[in-house]
């Protein structure tokens, strides 16, 4: 067989993956276990449902059957020849699995999910065979052929063609990266993927805009199919609470655009929050968060959190000592920050923050909300999850609900014990433990198979397909946002009736260095300016206003003001008002996408 070149095993192109798939016949899993919530035993059950037959090689359970299989004591014990070695070993015993690989004629060598051996890959393709490492066959198959979506992952498959659904397909291109070992992936840009990513023509109608699946409910095919699913052995939807084609659609959109691994869609951005901390949290346990947060946010993580018995410590997220003295406490679980701080645009040291996480070994979390991925993208300097009220920008025209929590899929669950729910076994699935079974889809695939499922807040899939319609103009909109917002700040800051401006986008911000670093498209469109007269000005300024709306929203095309002293930031003390940036002089504005002169112009009679 002749030598194929080296393989980058950091990254495969989908043609590579597809190529081997679609060639496979009969596939060899070492490490196969009779236990049926063993991710082996996961695996093979779904390859067989696909159509390969896999011969399982185990010698301490040698003899007996598995899912109908024999199992063999070692490859050199199998007598036709095998297409794929599938490894359920340690990365140190891949290395002789790979050899006897060679020995017995097999095509390809591919080692599951944390399996890494990088001598073991370099003496194998020297021999002709394609490697794979760190993925599993079954997810790979469905993110492929149309069926990881199901779940909200991220499948990074950009077409405009109908896909057969769970039928693997030779690449539609017969390229040399596919004959040989090369496996360049195009990438995509933001524009492309605001209206591309997740939205594949439907496999039965070939509907090329998203449908509405009004549904409460899906058909099993049989017993078997039915049991499969609620087991979590394959991919699809049994129950519009845990999952809803529409809205994965959305949920793979948003991991994409974000550069994540998966997301779970919720029906507000509060109800993410939570999410989000639902498999990190435990009675009694603590997260950090910033003090400046929308006030919504500082209720519900100060007093309704209480009630489940997790406690937070507000931080002013400028102070690293504080941050890290707040973080290294045992019982921290998260620390909780908004890359554009609502309502005084205030600018997150992301990149800082990941550092004093990594550190107290845990996630950090960003809400994305103010920014989005078209201004940050806070995966790139090292946050490990994200939050969104996909109500404001997202959407973008004030009429959807929802909220979305996107995995980086880079947080190790095993690094420590500080997170059960995802790295021991979960009693609900007979002991099933989610990082180990899903890798890094663990978090994504928790969120729907254990948080929406008890806690419910469903996104529901008409807001889902607005959701999505908003985003397809995403990039257009946010450009334009930004570059009103950046006219009316200046216009602003110039103003006889205006105190002060707080927008990161002007040079003389004291976060207008970090806004160049973390928001190189511009500091967003929801900034505060402080009214001269206080309080009873700020309100008279608002009442004011004819073409500005007055109501608690943002990233709405039209331009939205507010009073937060008097609104959304009430409910705090005079202090908490002060440290969120929501003080008595506060006026918060959510520029719109009209014409900059109109708005100005509006600006200008109010403060009058």
């Amino acid at each position: 067989m002749a030598e194929l070149s080296p393989v980058d095993h950091d990254t495969y192109s989908d043609d590579y993956i597809k190529r081997i798939l679609s060639e496979t016949r009969i596939i060899a899993m070492v490490g196969a276990s009779p236990n049926w919530s063993r991710p082996s035993n996961f695996a093979m059950k779904y390859l067989q449902a696909k159509g390969f037959r896999v011969i399982p090689v185990n010698p301490g359970v040698a003899g007996r059957e598995i899912l109908g299989e024999t199992v063999v004591a070692s490859l050199a014990e199998i007598a036709e020849p095998i297409d794929m070695v599938d490894i359920f070993r340690n990365s140190k015993d891949a290395g002789p699995i790979a050899d006897e690989a060679i020995a017995i004629g097999a095509k390809v060598v591919w080692m599951q999910l944390g399996v890494r051996n990088e001598e073991a890959a370099a003496r194998a393709e020297a021999a002709g065979l394609r490697v794979v490492m760190d993925r599993c066959p079954k997810i790979e198959f469905s993110r492929l052929y149309g069926e990881l979506s199901w779940h909200g992952f991220n499948s990074n498959v950009i077409s405009s063609k109908r896909r057969t659904v769970g039928k693997a397909e030779a690449p539609r291109r017969d390229g040399a990266d596919t004959k040989a070992g090369s496996n360049t992936q195009r990438k995509h840009g933001l524009e492309t993927l605001a209206i591309h990513a997740g939205n594949a023509p439907d496999p039965t109608t070939g509907a090329r805009s998203t449908p509405i699946f009004q549904t409460t409910a899906y058909v099993f095919d049989d017993t078997d199919h039915a049991a499969s699913l609620f087991n979590l052995q394959t991919f699809g939807n049994i129950y519009a609470r845990l999952s809803n084609p529409t809205v994965s659609v959305l949920e793979e959109k948003i991991a994409s655009l974000e550069g994540g691994r998966g997301t779970t869609c919720t029906a507000s951005g509060h109800s993410a929050q939570m999410l989000a901390l639902f498999a990190l949290m435990q009675p009694g346990d603590r997260l950090v968060a910033a003090t400046r947060l929308y006030g919504g946010s500082i209720t519900q993580f100060g007093k309704t959190f209480k009630k489940f018995d997790w406690h937070c410590d507000f931080v002013d997220m400028d102070d690293f000592g504080a941050v890290r003295a707040a973080a290294l406490d045992p019982k921290c679980k998260a620390i909780v920050a908004e890359s554009l701080a609502n309502p005084g645009g205030v600018v997150t040291d992301i990149a800082g923050l990941s550092e004093i996480a990594r550190e107290a070994g845990v996630p950090l979390i960003i809400d994305n909300t103010m920014a989005t991925p078209f201004l940050c993208r806070p995966f790139e300097h090292g946050a490990d999850l994200i939050i969104h009220s996909t109500t404001k920008f997202l959407s973008g025209h004030g009429n959807a609900m929802g909220g979305a929590v996107v995995d980086s899929g880079r947080f190790d669950w095993f690094q420590n014990d500080k997170f059960p729910s995802l790295s021991q076994p979960e009693p609900a699935y007979h002991g099933l433990t989610f990082a180990e079974t899903f890798g890094d889809l663990a978090f994504t695939t928790y969120g729907h198979a254990v948080a929406l499922r008890d806690l419910g807040p469903t996104m529901a899939p008409l807001n889902a397909y607005l959701t999505i319609t908003g985003i397809e103009t995403l990039p257009l909109r946010m450009a334009r946002h930004v570059e009103n917002a950046q006219r009316v700040a200046e216009f602003l800051d110039s103003h006889p009736a205006v105190a002060w401006v707080s927008y990161a986008g002007l040079p003389a911000n004291p976060y207008h260095d970090l806004a160049k670093r973390y928001l190189p498209g511009g500091a967003g469109s929801v900034f505060t300016f402080g009214v001269k007269g206080g309080y009873e000005a700020g309100k008279r300024c608002v009442e004011a206003c004819e073409l500005f709306s007055h109501l608690a929203n943002i990233g709405d095309t039209r331009s939205l003001i507010l009073h937060p002293a008097s609104t959304t930031h009430r409910q705090l003390t005079e202090e908490q008002r002060e440290a969120a940036g929501a003080g008595d002089d506060v006026i918060r504005l959510s520029i719109g996408i009209e014409t900059a002169e109109d708005i100005m112009a509006d600006l200008d009679q109010a403060l009058g």
